[in-house]
């Protein structure tokens, strides 16, 4: 009846739990953003990539989904902490043994009591026994570690979205740099071409005293530099391939191509209010998770103050022969309660609280620092998206302009009213500008994936669908 009632007892009080309940921190979000886009449209939640309309790079980010070693990292570490939270959880619950073993003994003839020689004093026992151990959790110490262990999943799911974010934006930008490398290396060699065929006139010419030696060192001058542009650029797209291709989990190697870049179309910006970072970012998420855990390891520790109730119960049998192994006399049982706590630790819990609450308040900062670097991150994407494309349009008007000088250069040129310096200049100018704009238009393009980056979103989601699944205990997501 004594064991009886503490054992109601106790459980009635076990609903109580040691430590501050986890509360949301309240965050200030900028009203809006530096750069407003009146007539952006609500795209956050689509497959943006898709809408540069380049079906090669939607199959390079469905590739890298599925391949991406980051991501399959990502994905085990997940499960390596759904493992940790179920193995901490369990602690809850009665662990349930079994034991059995055979022994064979001698007995000294000269120990007290003496074994007289008649009788044999070789012996086997034979043991089994089934066994029981629950260790209460009065004061919620194990429901917090429990609690931590969770958050801690949760936090590795927002890690594997943030490596997803961060692959699908590294394959579209890289293969919006590489096709920007490829439209420069083909400007090159056209120029380049151009170049060759001047220099191979003017030799004439020279052969022909028509001009002088300076004129055609100065334009094989310009011929050789439009020529040294090109292997520069064709080993800058080597490495850009390999780039995409570790992205792609493969060895480095070619990829393929589609639209060009003077083809792609740039997706539309998405609309929204900074406070709605807070609920997309995985980033954001995944340090609110890693608080959480934090605040709960408080909890943790404090339990450590009160006393644990342990309950043990054994059901076996033991004998000498086999034949009466399993009869009634031989059946053995126990059953222990036990009560501990602590008296003196010389500080030891005292130091694992304070250092559980340290915890918390670094966690707590990073909590707010990635927020404050999330609006920070979003306004430099707008604000360089709306730049770029400025700059776009200003470079597009400088090159239309070169090269209408250039065309009205050699006209003067060939109508003897100018040097063919005045050439010379014009196309090394016209040449320059041409590989800047393509520059531009990368730029640009990859300021809008920045912004998508920055944002977050459903896209996120849809992205990680793509990707292996862990395989063992399945996580759920923290609301």
């Amino acid at each position: 009846m004594k064991l009886s009632a503490l054992l109601v007892t106790t459980l009635l009080l076990a609903g109580c739990t040691v430590g501050p309940d986890y509360v949301r921190p309240t965050t200030q979000a900028p009203d809006r953003w530096r750069i407003d886009y009146p007539k952006a449209a609500e795209v956050a939640d689509t497959k943006w990539w898709e809408r540069f309309g380049d079906p090669v790079l939607n199959d390079l980010i469905e590739s890298a989904l599925r391949e991406n070693r980051d991501v399959r990292i990502a994905a085990a570490r997940i499960e390596q902490a759904a493992g940790a939270a179920a193995a901490t959880r369990s602690q809850l619950f009665p662990q349930v043994g079994y034991g059995a073993d055979v022994t064979r003994a001698r007995a000294s003839r000269e120990g007290f009591p003496a074994i007289p020689s008649p009788v044999d004093n070789q012996f086997t026992l034979y043991q089994a026994q089934l066994g029981a151990a629950w260790q209460l959790d009065l004061f919620g110490r194990v429901r917090r570690q429990s609690e931590a262990a969770q958050a801690q999943v949760y936090a590795t799911e927002q890690a594997k979205r943030g490596v997803v974010l961060t692959v699908v934006t590294n394959v579209a930008s890289s293969y919006i740099g590489l096709r920007a490398l490829d439209r420069q290396l083909e400007i090159a060699r056209v120029t380049s071409a151009n170049f060759g065929e001047t220099a191979r006139i003017f030799k004439l010419r020279f052969d022909h005293g028509l001009v002088s030696q300076t004129e055609v060192s100065q334009i094989d001058s310009q011929y050789q530099q439009a020529l040294a542009s090109i292997p520069a650029l064709g080993q800058r797209i080597a490495a850009q391939e390999n780039l995409i291709s570790i992205l792609l989990g493969r060895n480095p190697g070619p990829i393929a191509r589609g639209k060009t870049i003077d083809q792609l179309v740039a997706p539309d910006i998405p609309a929204d209010l900074p406070s709605t970072l807070l609920l997309r970012r995985p980033d954001i998420l995944q340090a609110e998770q890693n608080l959480v855990a934090a605040n709960a390891s408080i909890g943790a520790a404090k339990a450590l103050y009160f006393p644990d109730i342990s309950l043990t119960a054994a059901l076996g049998s033991v004998s000498t022969a086999f034949g009466n192994f399993l009869t009634g006399p031989a059946m053995t049982w126990g059953l222990i309660a036990g009560l501990t706590g602590p008296i003196f630790t010389g500080g030891a819990i005292a130091g694992q609280v304070q250092s559980a609450e340290g915890g918390r308040e670094a966690a707590l900062n990073g909590y707010q620092l990635t927020i404050l670097n999330a609006f920070r991150e979003t306004d430099d994407a707008l604000v360089g998206t709306q730049n770029r494309l400025e700059e776009s349009a200003r470079q597009t008007v400088r090159v239309a302009s070169l090269r209408e000088a250039a065309r009205l250069s050699r006209l003067r040129f060939d109508a003897g009213l100018a040097s063919y310096v005045e050439v010379l200049v014009a196309e090394n100018e016209l040449f320059a500008a041409e590989i800047a704009l393509v520059g531009t238009r990368a730029d640009r393009f990859v300021q809008v994936i920045g912004v998508y980056r920055a944002m977050g979103g459903g896209w996120v989601d849809l992205a990680d669908a793509k990707t292996p699944r862990p395989l063992g205990v399945a996580a759920t997501r923290a609301n």
